[in-house]
């Protein structure tokens, strides 16, 4: 599969959102994401949004799905999102549900492993219940608040070996990532690579980083892109 790059707009204001999605575009950005907060705030006109700047750029819904899989996959999917990810600690009902509505509309559905006991179960969970890609996460709050605690937080590099022998679907790995770890994770066996805060999103404001983030973005994707094709053993189609 070759390696794609995804902006996390993980912002709280559709119009920043679309400035950055603007910007990340010409540097070379192959997927957007409507980030959580973004959904949060702005809802379906979020994914409307950038569906109509963007027309046919593909356009990750970070609903987190945790229940009312169907319909929330269907709203997303009328409103233009391409994905929709929903989350391993969901009801294996849930689960189908967002699969079902997956191939109903011809989205695709990624699953996601965040707060799952064993992130390695957790992933082979998801695909065993239909998800076409696994997103490998640590979150947000876990690594604060293990940091704060003064203990090294969890790093998606540390099982992310693990979590692509598991599975046959693309994976990506999301959570606390550096700029040189981002880069990495092709090298891992994960060709969807996910840039958002801290990198060019500010982590702490949930707005535009103050330095110059698409210099860092520009960088990320061309060494991301010049690794070429990443062996996956099932390639999702949508």
């Amino acid at each position: 599969m070759k390696t794609k790059v995804q902006i996390s707009l993980d912002l709280t204001n559709l119009d920043e959102a679309l400035a950055t999605a603007e910007q990340a575009m010409k540097v070379g950005i192959d997927w957007l994401e409507a980030g959580t907060p973004l959904i949060l705030a702005e809802g379906l006109r979020a994914i409307r949004g950038l569906r109509e700047r963007f027309p046919n750029t593909p356009i990750v819904a970070d609903l987190k799905t945790m229940d009312g899989g169907y319909l929330e996959a269907e709203m997303m999917a009328q409103a233009g999102a391409t994905h929709v990810v929903v989350m391993a600690r969901a009801h294996e009902e849930t689960i189908k549900c967002v699969v079902k509505a997956g191939r109903d509309y011809g989205i695709g559905v990624m699953g996601d492993n965040l707060g799952y006991i064993s992130m390695v179960d957790g992933a082979k969970r998801l695909e065993e219940l239909g998800c076409g890609y696994i997103i490998h996460h640590i979150g947000y709050d876990e690594r604060r608040g293990i940091a704060a605690a003064g203990k090294r937080p969890p790093n998606p590099l540390d099982e992310l070996r693990q979590i692509v022998d598991a599975v046959s679907v693309p994976v990506q790995a999301v959570g606390g990532l550096s700029l040189e770890q981002a880069i990495s994770t092709p090298s891992y066996g994960a060709p969807l690579v996910v840039i958002g805060a801290p990198l060019v999103i500010d982590s702490d404001r949930f707005a535009q980083a103050s330095n110059d983030p698409m210099a860092v973005l520009k960088r990320i994707c061309d060494e991301v892109h010049a690794y070429g094709d990443v062996p996956v053993k099932c390639e999702s189609r949508a």
